[in-house]
């Protein structure tokens, strides 16, 4: 849990715009918009693609493939994963990764899910979503936009990839922040109700959140509308359990310049995934902040675009 703190210091804590030394609050994220947008407009014009690929019939579920330049007979799959506090950013801001690691032979995949805020059902449309067929095993409601379907549409794409693209030889999930989340959530899925099991090789986790809770009287919260309930059972941090012996390997990547809050999770989350037996390593990146910490995967030298290059192996 976060240390007792005043409503103002939470919401400081939780607002990355506030920690970056490079620009202030009032041009940074329009500034990260543009890089990724940029750079996925340069990744799609650059190499073979399928873009708008639907894995549902939700109005976001659907996925751009960024194929290797080269690819062989099977290839490895990078899942990426976008941002945005769960109510901004799309995978038409994702395929800025895709060109260091396509030309290595690994596949990009840049996921859309329905982000906020159209997570505030109204009661006609909670009505409709209790009425229309969802797995037996989901005892709440699912409405686009809200927690439980953003993270149900993740592992869904998992799914829909495994079964539909036999040629991609492991999934390699990558996320930043909100989406760093819905990429823990993926480690804690009971494959079991999907009657299939993706291929997960390893996830790499950047400047994420694992608890929920201290959001939840934070500005975050106000288009995510979520409740303490919703909170908890969307929260890695309370989800971790003794790893299986063939569980994936996770990174956890955080920035010099995230804020005290950020760091603090990042670091307490991979202790407790170390604490459960699994295999984690914990990157502290010097010199970055909340958004050039990603922003810069569609470079080379970048060490996390390294260690990306080194746990994803290609051809």
């Amino acid at each position: 849990r976060c240390p007792a703190a005043s409503p103002q210091a939470l919401e400081d804590q939780y607002s990355p715009s506030r920690w970056s030394p490079r620009l202030d609050r009032d041009t940074i994220i329009d500034a990260h918009l543009a890089v990724t947008a940029a750079g996925t407009e340069r990744a799609r014009a650059s190499g073979q693609t399928l873009l708008h690929v639907p894995y549902g019939d939700g109005d976001g579920e659907k996925l751009d493939i960024y194929f290797p330049t080269d690819p062989s007979e099977t290839f490895p799959a990078l899942v990426y994963v976008h941002g945005g506090y769960w109510q901004c950013m799309s995978k038409d801001d994702s395929g800025f990764a895709a060109p260091p690691l396509v030309s290595q032979g690994v596949a990009v995949v840049a996921l859309g899910y329905d982000i906020a805020p159209e997570g505030r059902c109204c009661a006609a449309e909670a009505a409709a979503a209790c009425a229309a067929p969802r797995p037996a095993a989901l005892p709440f409601v699912l409405c686009s936009g809200h927690m439980d379907t953003m993270v149900l549409q993740v592992r869904r794409s998992l799914v829909f990839l495994a079964e539909q693209y036999p040629r991609i030889r492991g999934i390699y999930l990558c996320g930043h922040s909100a989406g760093a989340h819905l990429a823990a959530m993926v480690l804690s899925t009971d494959w079991t109700e999907f009657q299939v099991v993706p291929d997960i090789k390893g996830t790499v986790l950047v400047s994420g959140l694992y608890d929920l809770e201290p959001i939840l009287h934070t500005y975050v919260n106000d288009a995510l509308n979520m409740s303490r309930e919703v909170a908890q059972r969307n929260s890695p941090m309370r989800l971790v359990t003794p790893a299986a012996p063939a569980a994936c390997e996770v990174l956890v990547a955080v920035a010099q310049h995230d804020s005290p809050e950020f760091r603090r999770q990042s670091q307490e989350y991979s202790q407790a995934l170390r604490a459960a037996g699994r295999s984690v390593s914990l990157l502290d990146l010097a010199g970055v902040d909340h958004f050039d910490i990603i922003e810069r995967l569609s470079e080379d030298s970048y060490v996390l675009t390294q260690v990306c290059r080194r746990a994803v192996p290609g051809r």
